[in-house]
């Protein structure tokens, strides 16, 4: 066999200050041996040594033992170097940590300075907030029912249903009025289940949105909020005493745009502001009385005339504004409304429930505000709201409900931008109020809290 010596290059890391010398014999004829050592600019022995003849190395035990320390010695290797990348890694992580605990620690600092400052204002944040929550508890209360009036809401359609059914198959049986009566008690009943889960609280109302610039001084102006649907003409009605001409605009859109109208011209001129159409009728108080009267367009014809007993006319029982204003008609989601005083309640507004078909007083309530101290007032799911002037700065502060019987004092904001209003009526239909301010058409929209009780229905 042709001799096969070589040079092999062995690299050993050297720790702790220890050198290896004299690791292979003398002889490189029997085996390896150190041919130059020397150490590189990292510390580490770089040493070249004589490798014996193959056949030698496969018979010689101390070649084995020499591979055996080689592999631990690339192991090692390895192993430091891995543990080298982790400790850079731990060292940056560390000094990342150091950093973020100085930062703590100066946080902590600042908060054991502070912290009596501190702690007062997260305790007044929490206060604040539960002031804000606990509105929200009897809300949720009233809420905690509304599953339950939902299905008797839908049990009430049913039985409406089968009602108009019944009438469907009985109206050979009856004359006009009588189907007419029945059918009016079916929409009462139908109203007043929707009332229930429509009418809320007034809570809000918005800035005034200007429609038109016409007219007088004083003056009122609607649309009905029983209409069909599609029916969106415009009632106009300029004045607060000695005329009869009522203008109808075929749509909002004209009332806006043009100057095209029907004029209708009522039997008798009414008094004040108070005027309203509703189911295709305008309702009014006959000038110098306290007669109401119901006038029907479609047959133009006075469908119904009746006295307001006891009620004060003729500027007896007017807003502050003057103008007639002594008998106010108004509707809400419950139906037809009057607003008036009388001597028998010290000139205190009463508030009537009327039944629009026959001008009957349903029921009746007495509050303790001076109709005379009122800007104007109108009515929301059943309850009065009363501003507290006319001209000038101008809020909704007093309100009375007649489904309690009780009243309360309230402070909501009412921008009143051209200084002198003469009518404010709500419409339910579109969730407005229609005010006529100084010659101004204008609407605000109005914000409703809604509960629902179950002993409402």
């Amino acid at each position: 066999m042709q001799p096969a010596s070589k040079l092999l290059t062995l690299i050993l890391l050297i720790f702790m200050g220890t050198e290896l010398t004299q690791v292979l014999p003398a002889n490189p004829e029997e085996s390896w041996q150190v041919y130059s050592s020397a150490q590189d600019s990292e510390g580490r022995c770089v040493c070249t040594v004589v490798a014996p003849q193959q056949s030698m190395c496969s018979r010689d035990a101390r070649t084995k033992q020499l591979r055996q320390l080689l592999e631990k010695v690339q192991n090692m290797t390895q192993s430091i170097q891995v543990l080298d990348q982790r400790t850079q890694r731990d060292l940056q992580y560390v000094e990342k940590m150091e950093v973020q605990l100085r930062g703590l620690e100066t946080k902590f600092r600042q908060v054991e300075e502070n912290h009596k400052q501190n702690i007062a204002k997260q305790y007044k944040a929490i206060k604040a907030k539960m002031e804000e929550l606990r509105p929200l508890i009897p809300v949720l209360e009233e809420y905690k029912a509304d599953a339950k009036l939902v299905l008797q809401f839908k049990e009430e359609v049913q039985n409406l249903t089968s009602v108009l059914s019944e009438l469907q198959e009985e109206m050979g049986a009856y004359d006009y009025e009588e189907l007419h009566n029945r059918v009016s008690n079916l929409e009462e009943r139908l109203r007043a289940c929707m009332q229930k889960l429509a009418c809320g609280k007034l809570t809000g109302i918005s800035d005034p949105i200007t429609i038109k610039t016409s007219g007088s001084r004083f003056g009122s102006w609607m649309t009905d909020p029983l209409a069909p649907e599609g029916d969106t003409r415009v009632w106009y009605m300029d004045g607060y005493h000695n005329n009869r001409f009522v203008r109808e605009y075929k749509s909002m859109h004209d009332f806006m745009t043009s100057d095209n109208f029907t004029s209708h011209r009522l039997p008798h001129p009414w008094s004040g502001t108070g005027q309203v159409v509703y189911n295709g009728s305008i309702y009014f108080n006959k000038f110098q009385s306290h007669v109401i009267i119901k006038f029907d367009f479609r047959t133009s014809s006075i469908s119904k005339s009746r006295q307001l007993d006891y009620a004060g006319f003729n500027n007896a029982y007017h807003y502050a504004w003057g103008g007639h204003s002594d008998i106010d008609l108004m509707v809400d989601e419950g139906g037809l409304w009057a607003v008036y005083a009388t001597n028998q309640n010290a000139g205190n507004i009463v508030i009537s429930k009327l039944n629009p078909n026959t001008l009957q007083i349903i029921k009746s309530w007495t509050t303790n505000h001076p109709k005379r101290s009122a800007g104007e007032s109108f009515m929301i799911c059943g309850t009065l709201y009363v501003t507290n002037g006319y001209s000038g700065g101008t809020k909704v502060y007093y309100a009375y409900s007649t489904n309690s019987s009780t009243y309360e004092y309230i402070d909501i904001a009412f921008q009143n931008k051209y200084s002198h209003i003469s009518m404010l009526d709500y419409n339910p239909r579109d969730r407005a109020l229609y005010a006529w301010n100084n010659g101004h058409q204008v609407l605000y929209n109005v914000t409703l809290f809604h509960v629902i009780r179950s002993e409402e229905l």
